[in-house]
């Protein structure tokens, strides 16, 4: 079935009050995927012909699949915004980089009285060259609010993620697990924790390294034992086999839940950072879509989301709502009964209402403030999921533009469109940071 929900007045959240939960239950666990590199037209429940995600699609048949939620286009920017609920313009303070003045979904949930873990990929404490660029550290894991990590990339000496993978594990030096397939590494490290604390609620992020560059064989093919990892071997005809095993991975968290006994009181959440690389050329039932991680349309910023909650969140539901990666912390908040702290400026609405039936308002529009500082062009835009302006002026009607190439004439638009520019518009005039001398391409 598809959700239906009426649309209220823009929404422009500072504060979420938290919702009870069942005095009979402690708090339900929460458990946050988050795939590197994904866009959404990489699931088959969305259309792919590519690939196949049997698991994920599976899962979206047993909860809800969000046709409209964005990100970010580019990683660094989508974690900060994730994490702290914020938009990039009052806390982003540079590429690979957490503000450690921020205060994360993390904090607030080990603060609750969660035990908070993470695994995969972190990549926001900085290494030297940034570092020295932006004259600042980030913020390493435990002064992020992780109780454990168990994760790769949290300093410069990277090493590889995938085969013979450099991990650090809750502050211990950095380990080369030489023989071992880092993906399969961190899911297991993820199962061993919600073993370790299923008598307790606990929260785990799991930034996944899959499906992120570099594209290599996987286990099992007779190249993988063969390749040296010197060679800087890359070729995107490896990615569909990446979004495969990634697939089979959530496949194996959704199982040891299961076998827990603890999906009945978990919240599951799927996602990815953002569009998917712009070297994959992906097959859908609505045509060719290239990737386009980076930049600020929708093959850049488009990402899939499932949530999974047996017993909360209805079955083979279809939400066409938007869906900002601010929106995920207050969400998270909404599912804990935790409430935000008085005072702490959040920029999402909960959308936790709408994955148990009791929603009574969703966003109008989303906006995006990008300043990559990784060399790609800044941007700033609000967007409904048809119609995209950016400050600049280009505004675009998305179902006949989808790459953005044909900007409408202001002066010729009908009333419809009128009436969603002057929306958008609007948007612009409580957000601070405008850029000086910005252009879309």
């Amino acid at each position: 079935m598809r959700i239906l929900i009426f649309l209220v007045s823009a929404v422009f959240v500072t504060t979420i009050t938290g919702c009870s939960t069942e005095t009979e239950q402690r708090p339900p666990n929460i458990v946050l995927v988050m795939a590197d590199d994904l866009g959404y037209e990489t699931l088959g429940v969305n259309g792919s012909t590519s690939y196949e995600t049997p698991r994920l699609d599976d899962l979206a048949s047993r909860g809800m699949r969000f046709t409209q939620a964005f990100s970010m286009p580019l990683c660094t920017p989508s974690r900060v915004q994730i994490m702290t609920g914020r938009y990039n313009f009052r806390n982003y303070v540079g590429f690979g980089m957490l503000d450690p003045e921020e205060t994360t979904f993390a904090h607030l949930l080990k603060n609750a009285g969660y035990v908070t873990g993470i695994v995969g990929k972190w990549q926001l404490w900085g290494n030297t060259r940034q570092r020295e660029m932006f004259g600042r550290t980030g913020t390493k894991p435990n002064d992020a609010g992780f109780d454990e990590y168990f994760l790769w990339q949290i300093e410069e000496k990277y090493g590889s993620r995938f085969k013979d993978p450099h991990i650090e594990i809750n502050g211990d030096p950095v380990q080369e697990f030489e023989g071992a397939y880092g993906p399969d590494l961190y899911t297991r490290y993820a199962e061993d924790f919600m073993d370790r604390h299923q008598e307790e609620p606990f929260f785990l992020y799991f930034p996944m390294t899959l499906t992120h560059d570099p594209f290599q064989p996987l286990p099992g093919d007779s190249l993988y034992e063969r390749f040296e990892l010197s060679d800087q071997f890359n070729d995107a005809q490896y990615f569909g086999g990446y979004v495969s095993y990634m697939d089979g991975l959530m496949g194996r968290l959704v199982d040891k839940l299961e076998s827990l006994d603890l999906a009945d009181n978990t919240l599951f959440l799927f996602t990815g950072d953002n569009g998917t690389d712009r070297k994959v050329v992906s097959q859908t039932t609505t045509g060719e879509i290239a990737g386009n991680k980076g930049y600020t349309t929708g093959s850049g910023t488009h990402v899939p989301l499932i949530a999974w909650w047996p017993g909360r969140i209805p079955e083979g539901v279809v939400n066409d709502n938007l869906i900002d990666f601010t929106d995920f912390l207050p969400t998270l908040l909404d599912a804990a009964g935790v409430e935000t702290p008085q005072g702490h400026v959040l920029d999402g609405l909960s959308f936790f209402p709408q994955l148990v039936s009791e929603a009574d308002s969703v966003r109008q529009w989303i906006f995006c403030h990008y300043a990559s500082m990784w060399g790609f062009p800044d941007r700033r835009y609000a967007q409904t999921a048809e119609w995209k302006l950016y400050e600049s002026g280009a505004f675009h009607y998305l179902p006949d533009d989808p790459l953005e190439e044909n900007p409408l004439p202001v002066d010729e638009l009908d009333v419809k469109g009128r009436e969603v520019y002057e929306m958008l518009s609007g948007v612009f005039d409580s957000m601070p940071g405008a850029f000086e001398n910005t252009s879309v391409e």
